[in-house]
């Protein structure tokens, strides 16, 4: 899972977020409703630029569902941020327990638990502990600061929350298997 949101702050909002589940089905929502007051120039050049729903829905009526196919892989998903939460627990409900795995998640599971108005309110297939990709680089002897697009061998658009949510997923499995005694 990744967010991209409005800033380091307390009061952040969520703009997007993006899923990979372990079968390889994607969820990827924009959110119509975060604080706008709260986009810096670093926001607007790195995640804003990136996105891919709104640019396509402005001064369109407000159509809360873009592109959904459940039975298939993607799920993509442009409205308010109650409308996502209800969307991407439907997309969780296909999976009897979900692991989510982040990479710095402090802000991350702050925000996916807001989408729900609360921790205990998260879908309850969706375990409440959340894991953390910098943690498992330090417990394997990965440099904790590495850059993952490198790790994973990727190369994509960074701070778009889908391609991030893909190379955390690339990250995660790669250095699930790391042996350090074998990859200095």
């Amino acid at each position: 899972m990744d967010c991209e949101f409005t800033g380091l702050h307390r009061g952040t909002t969520l703009i997007s977020i993006g899923c990979v589940a372990d079968d390889g089905r994607t969820f990827y929502a924009e959110c119509s409703d975060f604080d706008v007051s709260q986009v810096d120039p670093w926001v607007q050049e790195n995640v804003l630029r990136n996105l891919t729903l709104m640019p396509k829905m402005i001064g369109k009526p407000l159509l809360p569902r873009m592109h959904v196919n459940y039975g298939h892989v993607d799920c993509e998903i442009w409205g308010s941020k109650r409308f996502v939460g209800s969307e991407l627990a439907h997309w969780l409900s296909r999976y009897d327990n979900v692991e989510m795995w982040s990479d710095c998640l402090a802000y991350d599971w702050t925000l996916f638990n807001d989408l729900y108005g609360h921790a205990f309110k998260i879908p309850s297939n969706v375990f409440y502990i959340p894991f953390d990709l910098c943690t498992l680089f330090k417990l394997k002897g990965i440099d904790p600061d590495v850059c993952r697009e490198e790790f994973a061998g990727m190369n994509g658009q960074r701070h778009h929350a889908l391609w991030d949510a893909k190379v955390i997923k690339a990250c995660y499995e790669k250095a699930i298997r790391w042996d350090k005694s074998i990859n200095l």
